[in-house]
């Protein structure tokens, strides 16, 4: 008999419960968690001339300006870099107008030409834009900075110490696989992580390969969990339904 494994993240397994109105499956009982791989912080994004240098500026400049602020996504109503947005509005208490681009690279354009003024997007192409002074890095969107924006700073250093909005990535197996086959790939999976070729690969896309502590499938269990309550909020805030 195969086995089938599939490789899923924040998208489809933490929004998916709350934004369609009949989900086609369930998240938590449906998949057997084998492991969690990868994370990378969603990054707060301005036009490059923005009147904020850093994320306490941010905060005070949208909290007293908030009425007339645009914030964009690159994949929709629903995506990470929307609902992620919304996270962060929320937990610094304000309400800007969100516009909603169908990819990257208009909202991207706007962006260049500051007809929008922030985002929330994963690093990705925005690397070489901040780097470039063509945009402006507020702050890693979490507790950690990314190796390849050692210069900016995190959300958890500039004051808002309990966010942490990563996206992420993990093994899953069907519900009902035997016990011995997940353990066979979470092992396979954890050797795989710890091979320095495939450090070096991922470090290179911006993500950050998790902790031993956090790479067994009891873990992923409760990660998952916490995930889809984490983000209902948002998700309903923003009126996100898909039926």
């Amino acid at each position: 008999m195969a086995t089938i494994s599939f490789l899923a993240g924040l998208s489809q397994i933490a929004f998916h419960p709350t934004i369609y109105k009949t989900p086609v499956y369930n998240s938590r009982t449906d998949f057997v968690p084998v492991a969690m791989i990868v994370e990378q912080p969603f990054l707060l994004v301005t036009r490059i001339d923005f009147p904020a240098n850093n994320l306490q500026e941010f905060i005070a400049y949208v909290k007293a300006n908030q009425g007339k602020l645009q914030y964009g996504s690159g994949a929709g109503s629903g995506s990470g870099n929307h609902l992620s947005c919304e996270l962060f509005n929320a937990a610094i208490g304000v309400k800007v107008t969100h516009v909603s681009y169908r990819d990257i690279g208009p909202l991207t354009q706007d962006m260049l030409a500051s007809r929008i003024d922030y985002q929330c997007p994963l690093p990705g192409t925005m690397i070489p834009l901040i780097e470039t002074k063509k945009v402006k890095g507020i702050a890693t969107l979490g507790k950690i900075r990314l190796a390849a924006l050692p210069n900016l700073a995190s959300a958890h250093e500039q004051g808002l110490a309990e966010f942490d909005v990563p996206n992420w990535y993990a093994f899953f197996m069907p519900k009902d696989t035997p016990d011995p086959v997940v353990r066979k790939l979470n092992q396979a999976t954890i050797a795989t992580l710890d091979t320095p070729s495939v450090q070096q690969r991922l470090g290179a896309l911006a993500a950050t390969i998790v902790a031993p502590e956090r790479r067994s499938p009891a873990y992923l269990q409760k990660f998952v969990a916490g995930e889809i309550e984490k983000w209902a909020a948002p998700i309903k805030a923003a009126g996100v339904l898909i039926e």
